[in-house]
């Protein structure tokens, strides 16, 4: 008797009306949860074939450099100086020291070594790369994935957009990439990377479209894409693919604090990558556009001293001498909206527009003056190499009263110092007290030349400037600091 009671004991949900719906209904549940599981995965993409298709177009690159050679860096490593850099303070060393694998300093007279990644874009053998991977080195070993090698001749290199174009000699039955439009790319569509992290030859990652057009302190003529494809060092220099298995750009760059992939990296468009490679393979060398302005971005005061209603356009802070800009009439102040009929909503939307524009060609160029929008034809000339002038000291009297509301105090510009710095006048700020104008980021020797869109030529012109300042109201103020024009926005 008690057994049956323990029997009935166990089963007592069963016997209740309504209880066997219930376990039915949670095992449909169940069902419902893995059916749809079962259908995410299908929804997302299958890169196998994608890529045995192109994997054989995408080559390791080997560098060796003569320490005795005088171009030759750093390459005592599986991968290149810069991105050696990116790693921890304890594997710098590592692959720095004696006991590194590779050779260190202890061992100056080993062949310095480095790795990086490539893709062949023609069957004659032309092959893409970035600049850092082959930079300083004596000898090239291209390597595809049926381990053949091949010995590869540097055609060209572009520093500023990090890219290299290399020949391969005397090959055969070459594999070529598909090459896309990365201007067809759009944020959040998949992507995928092949190359070689840290020496670990055809890896495939894979993420998304995180952003375009990203421009970075050292390359501002590249409109990067972003990623969260994971990059590695090695990964540089190879290609970037979307689900056509085109490429659509070249792995470059990445941020990192830890020196290791964080979900955040960078590749060079394709677009602008094939307009540098033909010109290296015709030419030896690129010409970029260049028109010859100091630009700043336009945030939300700069807006409102300007008259526009949302930040938007690149103002320019000055217009270098004899340039393309001054001989097309563009002004100091003046806030480029459109560029070809292109939208600029960033100021470093510009660069890249310009940098692409053949030399000599015109470009129409929509810019805002005095509040109204004007339309400028400028003839694009040839980016010159890097330059920059260093502003003088500052000499002449001080005058402690003309900008006292503001919080500075002034004193008359030098003649040899305005020739040096490039101005037609303006006043010396000799002093900053707590004030509008320190709020505003103007500093002891920042040289004044516009308040309010009116010209500073002397003291005076400063202190009645000053005096009719609105009240409550933000204005531009146009400085001068280290040789280098800048707006910015003061409250009085």
């Amino acid at each position: 008797m008690p057994e049956k009671n323990i029997e009935a004991a166990r089963m007592p949900s069963l016997a209740r009306p309504g209880a066997m719906l219930g376990v039915l209904l949670m095992l449909a549940a169940m069902v419902s949860v893995f059916w749809s599981q079962g259908v995410a995965a299908r929804g997302l993409p299958d890169f196998t074939e994608l890529v045995e298709d192109n994997s054989s177009a995408v080559v390791n690159i080997s560098t060796t450099t003569d320490p005795g050679s005088q171009s030759s860096g750093f390459h005592g490593l599986p991968f290149d100086e810069r991105q050696l850099e990116q790693l921890p303070p304890f594997l710098q060393d590592f692959f720095r020291g004696p006991q590194s694998p590779f050779g260190g300093s202890p061992r100056p007279q080993q062949p310095r070594r480095s790795m990086g990644s490539g893709f062949i874009v023609s069957a004659d053998g032309y092959v893409l790369t970035n600049n850092h991977v082959v930079e300083g080195a004596d000898e090239v070993i291209v390597r595809l994935n049926d381990r053949r090698e091949f010995s590869a001749t540097i055609v060209g290199t572009d520093p500023r957009s990090d890219m290299a174009v290399l020949k391969i000699e005397n090959g055969e039955d070459l594999p070529v990439v598909s090459v896309g439009r990365s201007r067809d790319l759009k944020v959040g569509e998949w992507v995928f990377a092949i190359g070689s992290p840290f020496g670990f030859d055809y890896t495939v990652t894979a993420g998304i479209v995180s952003a375009l057009g990203r421009s970075l302190p050292s390359e501002n003529y590249v409109p990067f894409i972003q990623t969260d494809v994971a990059i590695n060092p090695g990964n540089s220099g190879g290609p970037l693919f979307n689900l056509e298995g085109e490429v659509v750009g070249i792995n470059s760059q990445i941020y990192t604090r830890s020196g290791g992939f964080m979900g955040v990296s960078f590749a060079i468009p394709i677009d602008d990558a094939m307009n540098v490679f033909r010109q290296l393979r015709d030419k030896g060398t690129v010409a970029r556009g260049w028109l010859g302005v100091l630009i700043q971005e336009v945030n939300r005061d700069l807006a409102e001293s300007f008259g526009l209603r949302r930040p938007r356009g690149a103002l320019i802070a000055e217009v270098m001498p004899d340039s393309p800009a001054e001989k097309g009439g563009l002004e100091a102040g003046d806030i480029v909206l459109e560029y070809n009929g292109e939208d600029v909503q960033l100021s470093s939307d510009l660069p890249p527009m310009v940098g692409r524009t053949p030399v000599g060609e015109s470009a129409r160029l929509t810019v805002l003056r005095g509040g109204d929008e004007i339309t400028l034809d400028v003839a694009i000339g040839k980016l010159p190499e890097d330059g920059d002038d260093a502003a003088q000291p500052f000499t002449g009297s001080r005058d402690n009263s003309a900008g006292a509301p503001l919080g500075l105090s002034v004193e008359p510009l030098a003649p040899e110092t305005a020739r040096s710095v490039g101005v037609e006048g303006g006043v010396v700020v000799a002093g900053v007290d707590r004030g509008p104008a320190f709020e505003a980021g103007i500093r002891a020797r920042d040289i004044i030349t516009e308040i309010n869109r009116q010209q500073i030529r002397s003291v005076e012109d400063f202190r009645s400037v000053v005096r009719d300042l609105p009240e409550n109201r933000a204005v531009s103020v146009r400085i001068v600091r280290q040789g280098r024009a800048i707006y910015l926005v003061m409250k009085p």
